[in-house]
């Protein structure tokens, strides 16, 4: 470990965990590598926000950086870090040249967050009002950009076991250029369970999502018009309350006290609101990676009902915690079902914390990840002799994107 010192993450925007799943995921990186001894510095091209972490409390240095921009190339150099992890394909687009080119001998990360050609092409058939088919990918221009940032990377990190077979055996990808990692949570256990609220000290339904990504606004507007009317026509008293941070106006108008269905903003605490509450829905119908709403439901010993999507690649095939139904009639009785059967509830709970427990343990995950960063950079060039399409791609990068981005800073100064 002495060799691997300095971490450079280039972020899409500055962590927000209490604000999206992608926030949460990016510090639990952060706290990895830190406990590995790492020097840590985030920079990011984007602005400030109201809701980001402060980098200075977990020892890591905070650097802005700009797009289309020679300072990125200098401060860089100067940096010289021993890895860096470019957070989604639309940053390694971006930055990843200059790293190549500036620190070569660097290893390159790259966190998917989740397929964006899969969320996407899945989104793109739900509109055209047509059964998605894996080979629509294959068309996706998405796909041909965010396939070209995995392999010029020198390994990319999947967080769900069915993106790592789509990679696999549709863009038939290296699976030495992968690797698997999910969300990463502590074990629980059943004195943690105890210290949740009781079922009888827990009430209404809830929803939590950021706003800012589409498949949360589709799922709320499907619970408004197509699932809350079922649920109420059996369980009059029912309550809805949705949380998602960066709530927009058509989000807002959803608002209906009178039918019990609440728009409630951004959560100050979005593990309170869920441990408070007795059910989440996630009627999720398209989308991508892990939903982590679902995993923080489980966390908190909330059941939950979802459908295929919501639950893709999330519970080993283990019993689900909660229900699992596409149907909107399915969907609305086991709701009320779930929220009126303690012993039901109960049961939904203990699910949860084994699938917690046998499918995203941080200690299960940690020590092999930074194993497998350690032999990268050992034989990291018998590692990109072996990705000949990677290097193939990362030439013409170099040679087309390199020159874009200098013509498009030229033109800034003048």
């Amino acid at each position: 470990m002495n060799q691997i010192k300095k971490l450079l993450i280039i972020g899409f925007v500055w962590p927000e965990p209490n604000s999206s799943a992608a926030g949460g995921r990016m510090m639990q990186l952060i706290s990895i590598f830190k406990q590995n001894g790492f020097q840590i510095t985030f920079s990011s091209p984007a602005m400030d926000s109201d809701f980001m972490v402060n980098l200075s409390e977990f020892g890591v240095e905070k650097k802005s950086i700009e797009l289309n921009n020679s300072s990125f190339d200098d401060f860089v150099i100067e940096l010289n870090p021993d890895v860096v992890l470019f957070d989604r394909f639309m940053i390694e687009e971006q930055f990843g040249w200059r790293v190549a080119e500036n620190c070569p001998k660097a290893i390159r990360l790259l966190d998917t967050e989740d397929l964006h050609c899969l969320r996407t092409a899945r989104q793109k058939a739900f509109k055209e009002n047509r059964t998605f088919a894996l080979n629509d990918l294959l068309s996706e221009e998405v796909a041909k950009r965010e396939i070209a940032s995995i392999l010029r990377c020198d390994l990319s990190f999947i967080i769900s076991e069915f993106e790592m077979k789509v990679l696999k055996e549709v863009f038939k990808i290296d699976s030495d250029l992968l690797y698997y990692l999910p969300f990463l949570v502590y074990e629980m256990s059943d004195l943690d369970l105890l210290k949740l609220p009781l079922f009888e000290e827990r009430k209404n339904f809830v929803f939590i999502g950021n706003f800012l990504h589409e498949p949360n606004w589709n799922t709320v507007q499907y619970l408004k018009e197509s699932i809350w009317p079922l649920i109420k026509k059996q369980f009059p008293e029912a309550v809805l309350e949705v949380y998602g941070a960066y709530p927009s106006q058509k989000v807002l108008q959803l608002h209906q006290p009178k039918n019990g269905f609440f728009i409630m903003g951004r959560a100050v605490d979005a593990n309170e609101v869920v441990k408070n509450a007795r059910i989440v829905l996630a009627p999720i119908r398209f989308g991508a990676g892990l939903k982590g709403k679902l995993l923080e439901a489980m966390q908190c010993g909330t059941p939950s009902i979802t459908t295929t999507i919501g639950s893709e690649a999330m519970y080993a095939n283990l019993p689900w915690n909660g229900f699992i139904a596409d149907d909107i009639e399915t969907f609305a009785k086991k709701a009320v079902e779930l929220y009126h059967d303690e012993n039901l509830w109960k049961q939904a709970q203990k699910n949860g914390v084994a699938i917690v427990n046998e499918c995203y343990q941080l200690s299960k995950y940690s020590t092999a990840l930074i194993t497998k960063i350690n032999s990268l950079f050992n034989d990291s060039e018998s590692h990109r002799l072996q990705n000949f399409m990677g290097g193939l791609l990362q030439h013409h990068t170099l040679k087309s994107t390199k020159y874009m981005a200098k013509w498009i800073e030229a033109k800034n100064k003048n």
